[in-house]
């Protein structure tokens, strides 16, 4: 739960010396000292709790906790953060309610299906930009770890052994380090990390760079509406879905059928590229050019893997996004 005396814009990094002013000791150098810590700490937020946006509260909520509470006498600020924004999401994450995608939640839909109800923001794991959540200089190892499909998979743990997991085999955190952040034992620890990695589900590998080509191909192959020069870039196995509905597909022929008989309803889209999740992204835009969607590509074996539209203008200016097509030629101009 966020304190009760912080306004929405204060959890904005921006807004971060407005929200701390006068809150605690300490001047911009505890300030500077905070920021440094924000990309790191908001990709273990995020993957404990699967939104970027909560991610980000609970980041903000943490940075003036320590504000009001660190002692350099306790130990490194580092360690003290994690122990704060532990206990943030632990606490956002007390609902019976677990993040998911479509593939979680139910058989694949054959043509004709009806997409069903949406279902609310809250339910589904959420993209976040690679520049929130990932260090440049650490790239390497962390990028799979903020893939959708890995996130998705950490939902299925208990919000302790999903922290636990976190720590010790994402952000390679000791045992003993775990247990003090945790308040625990060693053994307790090292007991809930074999049970993590024992629910954990498998989760297939991506690959770990993108022709860019293939990402060339699949703009022309879209924005022309070229269904079989789109499928021909699909997996035979490709998945499919479009957040806040349920309604997903698995197999190439299955992509194919649905966009033949479809009515070509993205006929007209323009796409502009951005990074999600440790992946190639882009956010869509109508034939009006008006802001659509966020997709997120999965590629792997040289080939789209996955696909996942986020039906949610919203998410463009969390990515740096224009609402219009028509705004980023200007500011490309």
């Amino acid at each position: 739960m966020l304190s009760p005396d912080l306004d929405r814009q204060d959890l904005e990094p921006a807004g971060l010396e407005t929200a701390l002013e006068g809150r605690g000791p300490g001047g911009g150098g505890l300030e500077t000292d905070l920021e440094r810590h924000r990309a790191e700490l908001t990709g273990y937020c995020y993957r404990m709790l699967g939104s970027g946006f909560e991610a980000e509260d609970a980041v903000q909520e943490a940075f003036v906790r320590a504000w009001r509470t660190y002692d350099p006498a306790r130990g490194p600020l580092r360690s003290w953060l994690f122990h704060l924004a532990t206990n943030v999401c632990l606490d956002m994450l007390r609902g019976p309610q677990r993040r998911a995608r479509a593939m979680d939640l139910g058989p694949a839909a054959t043509l004709g299906a009806a997409l069903g109800e949406p279902l609310p923001e809250s339910r589904w794991v959420q993209p976040v930009p690679d520049a929130r959540v990932l260090d440049p200089a650490d790239l390497a190892v962390t990028r799979e770890t903020v893939r959708l499909a890995f996130v998705a998979a950490l939902q299925h743990l208990p919000p302790r052994q999903r922290a636990v997991l976190i720590l010790r085999d994402v952000l390679q955190w000791s045992a003993a380090e775990t247990a003090a952040l945790l308040a625990t034992t060693v053994t307790s620890v090292n007991s809930a990390l074999q049970r993590a990695r024992t629910r954990l589900p498998a989760v297939a590998p991506l690959d770990d760079e993108v022709d860019e080509a293939l990402l060339a191909r699949y703009v022309t192959a879209f924005e022309r509406y070229d269904v079989n020069a789109l499928v021909s870039l699909l997996h035979e196995d490709a998945t499919s879905s479009m957040p806040p509905f349920t309604w997903w597909l698995r197999g190439r022929e299955a992509v194919r059928a649905v966009l033949l008989a479809s009515g070509a309803p993205c006929a007209g889209s323009r796409l502009l590229p951005t990074r999600a999740n440790g992946c190639p992204a882009f956010g869509q835009y109508d034939a009006n050019g008006e802001a659509f969607a966020l997709v997120v590509l999965e590629v792997s074996g040289g080939l789209i893997a996955g696909e996942t539209t986020y039906l949610d203008p919203g998410l463009f200016p969390f990515f740096g996004l224009p609402m219009s097509f028509d705004a980023a030629l200007r500011t490309e101009g």
